[in-house]
C-alpha cells in the first residue's frame, strides 16, 4: 500500500532540470517550526494542522506549527531566560544574533497559529491565559507582520522562556523546490494553563495526536506528509513523556538534511542521507502523460505522487480554523507569505522541507451530509516542562 509521503507532481521535472543544469536553486530561507507535546494516560500526544488544500505549498499535509524567521528580531535585545544565546548558536550552528532570531521564530510561530505563548512576566512562569480581545489583537498585529516579536514582548513586559524549548533537527529544502526554507525543528511542552486553538488562517483542522498513531496513518497512506514532517515525528516514538523527550533534546544530531539526486544510469536517484524511506528514482526522460496505476511508494521505485484518502482515526481535539483576514507571512510548515518545515522542515518544514500534494480528503472534507463523527478528547493541559541543563541568563543583554 501507498505511503502518505509527499510528492509533488511537478517534482520530477525540476529533479531533471537541476541535474541538466538548466535549474538554478533559490537561497533557503530560515524558518522555524515546533513540535508542541502533552502528556496524557496513553502517553504524549503531539499538537498538529492539516494544511488547506488550496496552499500552493503542501497543500492538504500535516504539519507543524511554525514559519519564517523575522530579520527583525535578530538585533534588538529581549528579555531572556534559559541557555544563553551563544549557548543556542553553537547548539544551531549560527551566530547568537541569528539564533535569538530562530528562537524568537519558535516562539512566535507557536503562539501565531496555535494560541500557546512559551513567554512569561519572569524567568520562571509563563502567561496562563492568551484568550482575550487584547491579547488577540496583539496575535493578528504579529501575524500581519506590524509587529514584530520582540516589540511584542517588550510592550508586554515579557521574558522569552528559551528553557522551555529543545532543538529537534535541522532540515533544508531540497535545491529544485521553488521555495527553500533552512528550517529548525524544536520540541517543547504544552505549559500548564494554556490551551492550543487554530488560531492559523492555512489549516482547515488541528488535531492532538500519539506519534505512533499519526506514523501508522502515514505508513497506511492516510495522512499525508513532508519527509521532514514523519522523520522527526519518528523520533519520538522512544519518549514516554513530553519532559523525556525535552531532556533529550540537547543530544539530539544537528546536522542539516538536504536532499541529493545523483544520476545511475537512466535515471536520477533522489535521497535524503540517513532516512532511506524517502529514496525516490525519477526517469532521466519525461514519461508519457495519461491515466496510470499508482504504484508501491517503497525505495527504489519511480512513483505517481498519491492522495491519502482518510483522516486520523484516532481521538482528536478538532479546532474550528480562524477565520483568513490577513496574508501570513511564511509558514514553517514552510509556505510563503513554513513549516517547516518546517514548518522543517520546515519549515518546514519545514519547514518545514524544511518544516518540507495534493488535498487529504478525511471528516473535515467529506461532502455535506456524510462527514463522520470525530470522537474528542479534553485540551486540558498536563504535561510539565523541564528545563535544559546549560548555562543560563536572564537578563536582556546578549551573551
Amino acid at each position: 500500500m501507498a505511503n502518505g509521503q509527499w510528492y509533488p507532481p511537478e517534482w520530477p521535472d525540476r529533479i531533471r532540470a537541476l541535474a541538466d543544469g538548466s535549474l538554478t536553486p533559490v537561497a533557503p530561507r530560515r524558518a522555524a517550526t515546533v513540535l508542541l507535546l502533552k502528556d496524557t494516560p496513553d502517553g504524549p500526544v503531539v499538537h498538529m494542522l492539516r494544511r488547506r488544500a488550496s496552499m500552493a505549498f503542501a497543500g492538504g499535509a500535516y504539519a507543524y506549527p511554525g514559519g519564517g524567521v523575522d530579520p527583525r528580531d535578530d538585533d534588538r535585545q529581549i528579555r531572556w531566560a534559559g541557555p544563553t544565546r551563544a549557548w543556542w548558536a553553537d547548539r544551531l550552528g549560527v551566530d547568537a544574533a541569528a539564533a535569538q532570531a530562530i528562537v524568537c521564530a519558535a516562539v512566535r510561530e507557536t503562539y501565531e497559529e496555535a494560541g500557546v505563548l512559551l513567554a512569561g512576566p519572569d524567568p520562571d512562569s509563563v502567561v496562563g491565559d492568551t484568550t482575550g480581545d487584547d491579547w488577540e489583537a496583539d496575535r493578528a498585529a504579529l501575524v500581519a507582520r506590524e509587529l514584530s516579536f520582540a516589540e511584542f514582548l517588550d510592550r508586554r513586559g515579557l521574558v522569552l522562556r528559551s528553557d522551555l524549548l529543545g532543538a529537534w533537527a535541522r532540515w533544508i529544502t531540497p535545491e529544485f523546490e521553488a521555495r527553500r526554507y533552512d528550517t529548525w525543528f524544536f520540541v517543547a511542552a504544552l505549559p500548564d494553563g494554556q490551551r492550543t486553538r487554530n488560531a492559523s488562517t492555512e489549516a482547515d483542522r488541528t488535531v492532538w495526536i500519539r506519534p505512533a498513531e499519526a506514523a501508522a496513518g502515514y505508513d497506511k497512506g492516510e495522512l499525508l506528509m513532508m519527509p521532514p514532517t514523519i522523520a522527526t515525528l519518528r523520533r519520538l516514538l522512544p519518549y514516554g513523556t513530553a519532559a523525556e523527550a525535552l531532556a533529550a533534546a540537547p543530544a539530539r544530531e544537528m546536522t542539516p538534511v538536504l536532499a541529493t539526486a545523483r544520476l545511475q544510469g537512466d535515471e536520477i536517484i533522489l535521497s535524503w542521507p540517513g532516512h532511506e524511506e524517502f529514496t525516490k528514482h525519477v526517469p532521466t526522460t519525461a514519461e508519457p502523460t495519461g491515466p496510470t496505476a499508482a504504484e508501491p511508494t517503497g525505495p527504489g521505485t519511480s512513483v505517481a505522487p498519491t492522495t491519502p484518502t482518510t483522516a486520523p482515526t484516532t481521538p482528536t481535539t478538532s479546532e474550528a480554523p480562524a477565520a483568513p483576514t490577513t496574508t501570513s507571512a511564511v509558514s514553517g510548515k514552510p509556505e510563503g507569505s513554513a513549516a517547516p518545515g518546517a514548518s522543517a522542515g520546515g519549515s518546514a518544514g519545514g519547514p518545514v522541507g524544511g518544516s518540507v500534494g495534493g488535498p487529504v480528503r478525511g471528516p473535515a472534507d467529506a461532502p455535506a451530509g456524510t462527514r463522520p463523527a470525530t470522537p474528542t478528547i479534553t485540551a486540558s493541559a498536563s504535561s510539565s516542562t523541564t528545563a535544559l541543563s546549560t548555562p543560563s541568563t536572564t537578563g536582556g543583554g546578549s551573551a
